[in-house]
């Protein structure tokens, strides 16, 4: 698939979503360290089990995993989708995907440099998209248009299983909140995290439950459930509406 990452007609305006937010995650070294660090704090396939119910598709089925990072989810869904489509802003992770994906000798993952705003899904529309801890690097006007952009993507009916940082805790206590937060999750994670998540709130584009919400509506899903977790955690499993 190509992207519209090198079209020289784009307006000035034109959010460019190559240029990272955050905190940076295209080197090599840092893909494979992203990898290593993520694996003693987090279970893959236990993730990705669960996602795999909540998405409820057969074994027929097409997916995105919009924002696939390293492969986690895609290698370990490759056995339950007939086809996968792992798509990446950064080129470097991209490859560290495929790489795996190759030593894997898994045959059922195209993977794509793109995301919400550049990725051109040319073939048929999916049954599914995953997209988990990516749609913040977006500011609010951007979210919207990638959130209609996956809508595109997939077939009427087609589920959208979406995981982000959002926030629904009360803005009156937003700075007690926020360092409350921090400190929890560096507790859990590890001090080698602080400054992740400090980078996240300064630079990245976390949004309110409501304004999601709306969002998501206006894109064309139906949200058949949301999940809010400990004030700055969304999962939402929606369907796209028929056109």
């Amino acid at each position: 698939m190509e992207t519209k990452e090198n079209n020289k007609n784009w307006p000035k305006w034109q959010y460019d979503e190559m240029k990272l937010s955050g905190v940076k995650f295209d080197s090599a070294e840092f893909a494979d360290k992203y990898d290593k660090h993520h694996e003693k704090i987090r279970d893959y396939k236990k993730e990705t089990e669960e996602r795999i119910k909540l998405l409820g598709l057969d074994e027929k089925s097409s997916i995105i995993d919009m924002g696939c990072g390293t492969g986690a989810f895609a290698i370990n869904a490759a056995g339950y989708y007939k086809k996968i489509y792992g798509v990446d802003v950064s080129k470097l992770m991209i490859n560290h995907a495929r790489k795996k994906a190759d030593e894997a000798s898994i045959e059922n993952i195209e993977f794509h440099h793109g995301g919400f705003l550049t990725y051109e899904h040319k073939d048929e529309p999916v049954d599914g998209i995953v997209c988990s801890l990516v749609l913040h690097h977006l500011p609010d006007l951007w979210k919207q248009l990638a959130l209609k952009r996956l809508a595109q993507m997939l077939r009427p009916g087609g589920k959208l299983l979406l995981f982000d940082v959002v926030c629904s805790f009360d803005i009156a206590n937003f700075e007690s909140s926020i360092e409350g937060y921090i400190e929890t999750m560096v507790e859990r994670l590890g001090i080698e995290m602080q400054n992740e998540l400090e980078t996240h709130f300064r630079q990245e584009y976390s949004t309110f439950e409501w304004i999601m919400e709306e969002m998501l509506k206006r894109a064309g899903f139906e949200i058949n459930k949301s999940d809010y977790i400990e004030g700055f955690f969304a999962n939402y499993i929606c369907t796209k509406k028929d056109e």
